[in-house]
């Protein structure tokens, strides 16, 4: 919430270092803004083989653009179950670490938010917070350290 109403984020997380790899903010909670954030990571990565994207049960995820985006790409479908949100436990951590270390005030504009938003993903959480399960390493060093 800002001082000017809404503002949705979504985002895309490679579960294997937990980088933020795509996403998307919006003003209405709306399928193309999963889209945006989808996109953004599949220009990020690419489609690698046997890829799962793994989501919660919302409509923008179940949409039908959303579905025909992962046919065309061969990607599988992974939904939480109902009620389930172990299931989706890293996405549920980063939402809470959000909440925790940068939602201190209420952003006065949208602008304002989505500036505090691109320092929070971009600069601090993918390059300088450490994650217990990289081995206290951030994403990017963990990413580097798997280039030969």
């Amino acid at each position: 919430m800002t001082g000017e109403g809404w503002l949705y984020l979504a985002t895309v997380i490679d579960l294997y270092s937990r980088m933020v790899i795509g996403w998307s903010m919006s003003s209405s909670m709306h399928t193309r803004f999963v889209l945006d954030a989808f996109t953004m990571a599949l220009k990020r990565r690419g489609v690698p083989s046997d890829l799962v994207w793994h989501s919660d049960r919302g409509v923008q995820y179940a949409s039908v653009a959303m579905r025909h985006l992962l046919k065309n790409h061969k990607i599988r479908c992974s939904m939480s179950g109902k009620g389930d949100c172990w299931d989706n436990a890293v996405a549920e951590s980063f939402w809470s670490t959000l909440k925790t270390e940068l939602l201190d005030e209420t952003p006065a504009t949208r602008e304002d938010a989505r500036k505090a938003l691109f320092e929070f993903i971009e600069v601090w959480y993918n390059r300088q917070r450490i994650h217990s399960t990289l081995g206290y390493l951030t994403p990017e060093e963990f990413e580097l350290k798997l280039v030969p």
